[in-house]
């Protein structure tokens, strides 16, 4: 799929089943790595993240195979000489989150080489603070212009305090902590539901790791761990898509699976524009019954905070809502792509600086041709096709499928007009 049409101006109605996570399965994919045994991945959504991903796991000796929205993987034939030159190409350069293969892999053989990943261009997000964080468990590293290659003569288990509560970095001290000798505390840890999804799955297969979701965690690591079964969580950022898609557009729609638990800072500001909202026992009904009300300022943080992955779908709902908004990113610094494409259509935005904006909102946005740049940013522009007049086309749309299963099945099930060529 290169274009989607959207034929806008139209109110939502209707239920969508919300994807698993993302964010949640790239980290648990590579933790499987650290079994020796049959896992079932359930729930596992269908993205080009999650194929690349996949393709790395084969290319190091997994089998793995979906069945459904199971993803079974087995890891027990991985070895050292299938794993030596094969994390390169296209799969990682395309993908951040295979940085996280590196305490995998680590804690599998203690060797591992990985090309230097890639991703969307909202960020350069340098890897430094995982590297910082490994060399303390023992880890070696040689960088050469292509990536980089570490090596341990044994992870020994050790005291990370992290500058920054970097995901990654998290998710990749995990890895790493598991497998060490002896305890491993990481102080300033991340607190995303993310990293509660990967240490859930490493418990479920044999580790002892306490506190995740605040920001303390301990691990008591060299325990063998075995293949086991884990039922990934909704994605909170698709359900958050949808939910906007609802406040720029109006109506009323149901989140089945939606996980509200997780959504506190997005249902809060939603409420703020003017929607009502009720969690229910299997998901989330969200109404928006006249055009939204802007809210004043809206700031990114780590989680609890406010989303970034959110901040370019709530600018989109900003530009059609009531008064004026100030949009302020503060995890990364290049995440205003949509700005000169939401402005095409018609939106009033004025730049303060680099990381922040003000969001005057007009009465309706003018279907236009614009494109994706970035995951989000895509999705966002999709958001304003849904809330403007007449037909909008978003091209770029490989970074939406990296994210989203099926962007077009799921909004038509909430009554939108839209189609993918």
């Amino acid at each position: 799929m290169e274009s989607i049409y959207i034929h806008g101006g139209i109110r939502l109605q209707g239920q969508v089943r919300i994807q698993g996570s993302k964010n949640a399965v790239l980290p648990v994919l590579a933790a499987t790595i650290l079994t020796k045994g049959k896992n079932t991945i359930r729930n596992c959504p269908k993205l080009t993240d999650v194929f690349c991903m996949q393709t790395l796991l084969k290319n190091i000796g997994c089998r793995i195979h979906f069945h459904g929205t199971d993803l079974k993987v087995d890891a027990t034939d991985v070895d050292l000489l299938r794993v030596s030159g094969r994390l390169k190409g296209e799969a990682v350069c395309s993908m951040r989150s295979s940085i996280t293969l590196l305490g995998a892999l680590l804690g599998r053989f203690g060797e591992a080489y990985l090309e230097y990943p890639g991703g969307c261009v909202i960020g350069e997000r340098p890897i430094d603070i995982h590297l910082m964080a490994l060399e303390k468990f023992g880890v070696t590293f040689e960088e050469d212009a292509g990536g980089i290659h570490a090596f341990t003569k044994g992870l020994t288990g050790t005291n990370v305090k992290l500058p920054f509560p970097s995901v990654g970095a998290t998710e990749n001290i995990v890895l790493t902590g598991v497998s060490a000798r002896g305890k491993t505390v990481i102080e300033g840890a991340a607190r995303e539901p993310e990293i509660v999804s990967l240490c859930e799955f490493l418990r479920l297969a044999g580790a002892k790791i306490y506190g995740d979701g605040t920001e303390r965690i301990e691990i008591e690591g060299g325990l063998p761990l075995h293949g086991t079964e884990y039922a990934v969580p909704g994605d909170r950022i698709v359900a958050g898509t949808y939910m906007c898609a609802c406040l720029a557009a109006g109506g009323e729609v149901f989140l089945r699976e939606a996980p509200t638990e997780q959504m506190a800072r997005q249902l809060y500001c939603a409420e703020q524009m003017g929607a009502r909202w009720q969690t229910e026992k299997d998901g989330l009904y969200v109404q928006m019954s006249e055009r939204p009300c802007a809210v004043p300022y809206i700031r990114t943080e780590p989680y609890p905070g406010f989303p970034t992955d959110m901040q370019s779908l709530f600018l989109a709902v900003a530009a059609v809502a009531k008064g004026e908004c100030l949009m302020e990113e503060t995890i990364f610094e290049n995440r205003f792509h949509i700005l000169p494409y939401l402005e095409k259509m018609g939106a009033e935005i004025e730049i303060i600086d680099t990381n922040k904006v003000r969001v005057k909102g007009v009465d309706t946005l003018q279907g236009n041709l614009v494109e994706a740049k970035e995951l989000r940013g895509g999705a966002a522009l999709i958001v304003a096709g849904i809330a403007a007049k007449d037909i909008t086309i978003v091209e770029g749309c490989k970074y939406i499928e990296r994210g989203y299963e099926n962007i077009c099945r799921d909004l038509r099930e909430l009554g939108v007009r839209i189609y993918g060529v």
